[in-house]
């Protein structure tokens, strides 16, 4: 198993050159971010958490917390050279909205927009008076023992394995609420980038991608659904670094459909998540 998903690089000598007006930090990423449709792209889950690293490092502001966070995926995440850059679009006391895009270097060595992340930040409040949600998910992840990748042996959901990305991943499986398909906690085994801590929120972002493989019994030699975007709705501050996911997808008759999650933290239910679905008979 690889260290890490991202190892920090120093910016390559023409890039310093012709974008030295951009703020970007440099990463190269390792085989952990490897996706399961193809071995020469990336999993959704690395870049959306690195796209959240961005967010976070952003001209951070104690008094704010992330609600909203949506991210969309332009095109392959590819595995030569990643940068990002983050700004605030609009800043504000109570209310800012902050912008990241990941770029992928090209082998001409231009660099190409391949994903990016928009996330709304409100000011913090007491309403602990007022808080309410779903019961929490349970048993709780400390409760259960953790597998490496995650399966179904019912032979009728997808069964990963444990290659690339979803090799990098602990789970736990327990009974969901939403759908015909098990509950999954979930966590990264591996720091986000070599070196560092990994964030609560970053952790979480690693993983919350994964709902559109949990939430559907398609089988994938019959049939591929594709998540372009995947937006999170935030009800409280969470705390990681694991995230229960309770999945279920909904096929639509015109070759799309939506994947939506209930989210928890050990202490309970955090937030929900939605997902675009293009689906694709294997031919």
């Amino acid at each position: 198993m690889e260290n890490s998903y991202y190892d920090p690089i120093d910016a390559p000598s023409d890039a310093a050159r012709s974008d030295s007006e951009h703020d970007f930090e440099y990463f190269r990423p390792t085989d952990a971010t490897l996706s399961v449709w193809s071995p020469t792209m990336q999993h959704g889950g690395p870049p959306s958490a690195l796209l959240m690293r961005s967010l976070l490092r952003c001209e951070p502001d104690p008094a704010q917390h992330f609600t909203r966070v949506t991210t969309e995926i332009l095109g392959p995440v590819g595995l030569g050279v990643n940068r990002v850059s983050a700004r605030v679009v609009r800043p504000g006391r109570q209310i800012s909205l902050v912008e990241t895009e990941l770029q992928v270097q090209q082998a001409d060595g231009t660099f190409r927009a391949a994903a990016r992340s928009v996330g709304w930040r409100l000011r913090v409040a007491d309403t602990a008076e007022i808080a309410d949600g779903p019961a929490p998910l349970t048993p709780e992840p400390d409760e259960s023992k953790a597998l490496i990748g995650f399966s179904d042996d019912s032979g009728e959901a997808v069964d990963w394995g444990t290659l690339g990305f979803i090799g990098t991943v602990e789970s736990i499986r327990v009974e969901g609420r939403n759908g015909t398909t098990p509950a999954v906690w979930l966590r990264p085994a591996i720091p986000l980038v070599a070196d560092e801590k990994i964030a609560d929120l970053e952790s979480m972002f690693t993983v919350i991608d994964v709902a559109n493989g949990l939430g559907t019994r398609l089988r994938p030699n019959r049939w591929t659904w594709m998540n372009t975007d995947t937006t999170v709705h935030l009800t409280r501050v969470p705390s990681g670094p694991w995230v229960g996911i309770d999945a279920h997808m909904i096929t639509g008759p015109d070759g799309f459909g939506s994947t939506f999650a209930d989210l928890y933290d050990a202490s309970g239910h955090i937030g929900r998540s939605a997902q675009t679905v293009m689906l694709s008979a294997v031919r």
